[in-house]
């Protein structure tokens, strides 16, 4: 596994996803890169920063890609921070340059949802390790929450243990109105914790520990990556199946039933065949019940298959705040009641 670099001074933006062309992303990330710039740091914006010229995405499929290649193998940045998320970052895969961005020096590129195009590609295909965390406009808010703190510091490389922050945010505040609000965090951890028992049962548990190797990102994007030129996951576990591998997954758009069906489309595709354990965000329809199907059991049918534990409602995803992960770094999670910490090494 290939780790870059540590951030020095020199952060570059991109936007393979949207860009930051409407509010209130505009307005916060106006404000993050001034405070990046009061902290020292010389900033390299990509040209589709504020492009509001594609279909889900900042521009064309074909300029986002080049857009892409070019500010990751450019000289004139130590890492990519994507400016968010959005759509059809898929469309633009087939314009980026893997093979040129396997050769290069590996780098920080940072993102979630919709750059779990990104993020999963860079570690399954280009063997390197890569964020996933928050974008680039996240960090206009006043103040930073922890999250974006413990983000920043894992690119310096100061940084290698997270754990979850207590809170979360429910419903948000930040709109056009209040573009640089912080998040609300006003509901408690609750973390579920479950464990194998008799027979590979699943059972709730107090405490909890897993080590493997982080991949994941946001189910969404996974499945549709899922039987493309792009999925090389079989060969990806095999190289580090004496790892294992925890899954961490998270999920915007899908409902409870559509999380099932992705779970069970990755299983069938042998995803989980080196599974030592799962780590699942809150789903964006977190409470959600269908026809008496809750996200539990979107979840846990496919997870019992595989008798390893797995942590649900964690800190992850779009429900902030999110704890941000060092996809391909090796891992180990423990958790005990509400409280949980990912310890990553990168080896």
């Amino acid at each position: 596994m290939r780790y870059p670099a540590s951030l020095k001074k020199k952060i570059g933006f991109v936007a393979p996803s949207f860009g930051c062309a409407t509010e209130p992303y505009k307005t916060a990330f106006v404000n993050a890169q001034k405070k990046w710039k009061d902290m020292g740091y010389e900033l390299e914006l990509g040209p589709n920063c504020y492009a509001q010229e594609g279909i889900g995405i900042s521009n064309t499929p074909e300029k986002c890609g080049a857009e892409l290649t070019e500010y990751y193998l450019s000289e004139n940045n130590e890492c990519l921070i994507s400016c968010g998320g959005g759509e059809m970052m898929c469309e633009t895969l087939e314009y980026v340059d893997f093979q040129a961005i396997k050769k290069a020096s590996p780098k920080w590129y940072m993102g979630f949802s919709d750059n779990t195009n990104m993020t999963f590609l860079l570690t399954t295909l280009c063997d390197t390790a890569s964020v996933y965390g928050p974008c680039a406009a996240a960090f206009g808010m006043e103040p930073w929450h922890p999250s974006l703190t413990d983000a920043m510091e894992i690119l310096h490389g100061k940084r290698k243990t997270v754990g979850s922050y207590g809170k979360w945010e429910k419903e948000g505040i930040k709109d056009e109105e209040n573009p640089l609000a912080p998040y609300q965090c006003t509901e408690e951890l609750n973390l579920k914790l479950y464990t194998p028992g008799e027979g590979g049962r699943l059972t709730e548990s107090s405490s909890i520990s897993m080590e493997g190797r982080l991949l994941g990102g946001c189910m969404d994007c996974l499945v549709n990556l899922l039987g493309t030129r792009f999925d090389k996951v079989k060969d990806f576990s095999e190289k580090y199946k004496e790892d294992g591998f925890i899954w961490f997954l998270e999920s915007c758009d899908l409902n409870v039933f559509a999380i099932r069906r992705a779970m069970w489309q990755m299983e069938q595709a042998g995803w989980f065949e080196h599974v030592k354990g799962f780590l699942i965000g809150r789903p964006l329809c977190h409470g959600q019940e269908m026809m008496g199907l809750d996200q539990y059991q979107a979840i846990l049918p496919t997870v019992q298959k595989h008798k390893v534990p797995v942590i649900m409602d964690a800190d992850l995803g779009h429900l902030p705040p999110m704890m941000p992960l060092v996809t391909g770094s090796k891992a180990v999670v423990t958790a005990v009641g509400n409280r949980m910490e990912v310890k990553m090494e990168f080896i």
